[in-house]
């Protein structure tokens, strides 16, 4: 061998170490392939096979791990395998339960340390520690204004786009705000 290189007789391609010729040539005869069980594509390490992207076949997301694909695709679905024993609410991770389950046992494990108020979800502490802070992190790029919440910049981008969303079936007046909506349906539309 020249310049220490181990050469592929199939196909010609060069490797310093002989241990990647051999698993190289795998390929070529299909031995010990690991194939892809959701595109068919063959790997002669099992390392490989792990780490290729998945591919959503309904919107073209990719995943590094088969298991995030399986989560992804239930927005497509719907499907909702995780239910709450106590009161029959479903979730499409089981991670949603845990933090739902946080309701029914009063568990608040994420503890502001400024003011000791405790919460269900690590991003709920987040969004309470800029009352502390004065943060706001979500600037209007039309007027300048800010907000502690994201939701909050969403509803007031509708002022100057004059977006509403929310729909009346039944005087068919609109809102910018589900909470609006809400009110007048009682007002005008309780009896119906």
């Amino acid at each position: 061998m020249v310049c220490g290189l181990y050469s592929c007789s199939e196909c010609g391609k060069k490797y310093k170490q002989k241990s990647t010729l051999v698993q190289h040539q795998k390929l070529h005869t299909g031995v010990s392939c690991f194939v892809c069980m959701k595109c068919d594509k063959c790997f002669t390490q099992r390392s490989n096979l792990i780490r290729h992207p998945y591919k959503c076949s309904e919107c073209d997301k990719t995943f590094s791990i088969s298991n995030y694909l399986i989560v992804h695709q239930r927005v497509h679905t719907g499907e909702k395998p995780y239910v709450c024993d106590r009161c029959g609410k479903c979730f499409a991770q089981s991670s949603a339960l845990i933090t739902h389950s946080r309701v029914h046992t009063g568990i608040k494990p994420y503890g502001c340390i400024e003011c000791g108020k405790g919460f269900t979800t690590s991003s709920h502490l987040i969004t309470h520690q800029r009352t502390h802070t004065g943060e706001r992190p979500y600037p209007c790029e039309e007027c300048g204004m800010a907000f502690k919440h994201s939701t909050h910049l969403v509803l007031h981008r509708r002022r100057h786009t004059g977006e509403k969303p929310f729909s009346c079936d039944k005087c068919r007046k609109k809102f910018s705000q589900k909470t609006h909506f809400y009110k007048h349906q009682q007002r005008h539309h309780e009896d119906e």
